[in-house]
């Protein structure tokens, strides 16, 4: 008898859940993070309604909002001369977004995994897969100073975009697009502008608040500007921002910065194989995009709602059983994921195109339009659902 039913590697958002979940199964669940925690995390915090749901399902957003996390009620979208604004989108009775610092949301997350009754165990560094034939059965992990093995029928990785387990099963990427965007971000305390984005060619600016008063401002450049923009990275984020919204530059010229610059340009874009024999990835480890639509939580949530959904009643250690459940997480995720990571990639190549601005002109002229628009952009519907006739009308 193996020592787990499933071991996840990664105890981020995506392994966090993904643990709660299948403990709260019954599953024997081991979930280990390389980091000690609480940690934080680079990250554009925002998680979007689809997310905010399932936290709300989980019993986990209450404890998100006793944190100090404020709702965030509206959205607002500024490009080419228009200003569309709308109610955050209702969804499963929730009517409000947030953005939790990670040290905050994934401590919750790890708690909840474990009172469902999942060991967890932090400063674990997988080092090998264990395997028996063609099968992973468990890791061998670096623990302070000593080195210890456990078998699992199942091996979970949520280790993120450079995810150790993906790199130990040789897990083939099934697409893969450009290199788009870079960005720098920070935090400033004395913004009062509430959650939305800023537009123009060749420049994206987010305004996203966060605990204790502090609004994350995020400026996203071409890729092929993350070379100068990196020798000062202040230069190129106020000028981005003073370019393309200008009264929130104003803002930040009186505000106090409350961190130090943090940006990346390895915003890559691709979905992994997400299965094999006793093994299978979720998060980042399993699909990455540019972090431009602050996906990233959300699809995290999502992943993990999908793979314990296909688990759902199935003996990981029947490898056939298991085998056509993880199937099915992947046909699902790949399903789920693909409308929003193809608009991603549209925003992240900083070219708003000619149908989209139409478009976004025609649905300004309407409060109802502007609301389904925002609903389109947030996941709560999906494009068939959004191009309606009267949407077809004013393109």
């Amino acid at each position: 008898m193996s020592d787990y039913d499933v071991v996840v590697v990664g105890a981020r958002c995506a392994g966090a859940s993904t643990a709660l979940l299948l403990a709260r199964q019954g599953r024997r669940v081991l979930l280990v993070d390389k980091a000690s925690f609480p940690a934080d995390t680079m990250s554009t915090l925002y998680i979007h309604p689809p997310g905010v749901t399932r936290l709300a399902q989980w019993g986990i957003l209450d404890a998100v909002a006793a944190s100090g996390c404020p709702p965030l009620d509206t959205i607002s979208h500024e490009v080419d001369g228009l200003h569309l604004t709308s109610a955050t989108p209702a969804m499963g009775g929730v009517s409000a977004a947030y953005a939790p610092r990670r040290y905050v949301l994934d401590d919750l997350l790890v708690r909840a995994a474990v009172a469902a009754g999942a060991d967890f165990t932090d400063g674990a560094r997988v080092q090998e897969l264990v395997r028996h034939a063609d099968r992973v059965t468990g890791v061998r992990m670096r623990v302070g100073d000593s080195t210890t093995t456990v078998s699992a029928d199942l091996v979970i990785g949520a280790d993120g975009m450079r995810s150790k387990v993906a790199e130990l099963v040789d897990a083939p990427v099934l697409r893969s697009d450009p290199l788009a965007s870079c960005v720098y971000y920070t935090f400033w305390r004395g913004v009062t502008t509430g959650f939305g984005f800023h537009e123009s060619v060749g420049r994206w600016i987010a305004r996203i608040p966060t605990h204790d008063d502090l609004t994350i401002v995020a400026a996203y450049l071409p890729q092929d500007e993350f070379s100068v923009a990196r020798r000062d990275p202040a230069a190129a984020y106020l000028s981005a921002v003073e370019s393309t919204a200008p009264g929130l530059y104003e803002q930040l010229m009186s505000a106090e910065r409350a961190d130090r610059w943090r940006g990346t340009g390895d915003q890559r874009n691709y979905f992994r194989k997400a299965y094999g024999p006793g093994w299978a990835l979720v998060g980042d480890a399993a699909h990455h995009l540019d972090s431009i639509s602050a996906r990233g939580i959300t699809n995290a949530l999502i992943q993990a709602d999908l793979i314990a959904d296909a688990l759902s009643g199935v003996d990981p250690a029947d490898s056939l059983a298991a085998g056509a459940a993880l199937s099915q997480y992947e046909k699902a995720m790949n399903s789920a994921l693909h409308e929003p990571y193809m608009s991603t990639l549209e925003l992240a190549n900083l070219r708003p195109t000619k149908a989209r601005l139409r478009m976004l002109h025609g649905v300004a002229k309407s409060p109802e339009l502007t609301s389904r628009y925002f609903a389109l952009v947030s996941g709560v519907i999906r494009m068939r659902e959004f191009m309606t006739a009267d949407v077809v009308d004013v393109l």
